[in-house]
C-alpha cells in the first residue's frame, strides 16, 4: 500500500498530528487504510482535502462549518448559495470582530496617552482606569 504517512501528511500541510487525528476522530478526513504493520497511509486526496480544512481553519471558519463546506464538495456546481452563505456569516463575524477590536484600541489608546510612564506624585492612570469600567469612553 503507497501513500503518505501521517508524519509526512503533517509536514506537508502544517498540520500537527493529534490534529490530523482530531479531524479523523470529528469525521472531517476519512479513516485512512493502515498497512499490515497497522500504520496509516494516507492518498493525495486526504492530502487535498486536509489542505482544504487547514486553509478554512486559517480563515477562522469553525468545524462545523468546515464540515459543511466539505459537505458541499460533494456537489460542487450546486453548492453556490449555501457555501456563499457559510463564507457571508463569517465575513460578517470577522468585521463585527474588527469593529470591536478598534473600540479597544481606542479606550487602550486613551488610557496610554493618560500617563506618561513616570511617577508624578499621583496614582497610576492606567491602573485607576483599568479598576473602573465605568470610566471608559466607549464599550469596548
Amino acid at each position: 500500500m503507497q501513500g503518505h504517512s501521517i508524519g509526512a501528511l503533517s509536514k506537508r500541510t502544517g498540520v500537527k498530528v493529534t490534529t490530523i487525528r482530531y479531524y479523523e476522530g470529528r469525521g472531517l478526513l476519512p479513516d485512512p487504510g493502515r498497512t499490515d504493520r497497522g500504520q496509516r497511509r494516507y492518498g493525495d486526496a486526504e492530502m487535498d482535502r486536509l489542505s482544504f480544512i487547514a486553509h478554512a481553519r486559517q480563515l477562522g471558519f469553525d468545524l462545523d462549518a468546515v464540515a459543511e463546506l466539505i459537505a458541499l464538495q460533494e456537489t460542487p456546481f450546486d453548492a453556490h448559495g449555501e457555501a456563499h452563505l457559510i463564507a457571508t456569516s463569517r465575513l460578517a463575524e470577522v468585521r463585527d470582530r474588527i469593529e470591536r477590536l478598534r473600540r479597544l484600541e481606542g479606550e487602550l489608546s486613551r488610557i496610554v496617552s493618560a500617563c506618561d510612564g513616570h511617577p508624578d506624585g499621583q496614582p497610576c492612570r492606567v491602573l485607576n482606569a483599568l479598576a473602573d469600567h465605568g470610566a471608559c469612553e466607549h464599550e469596548h
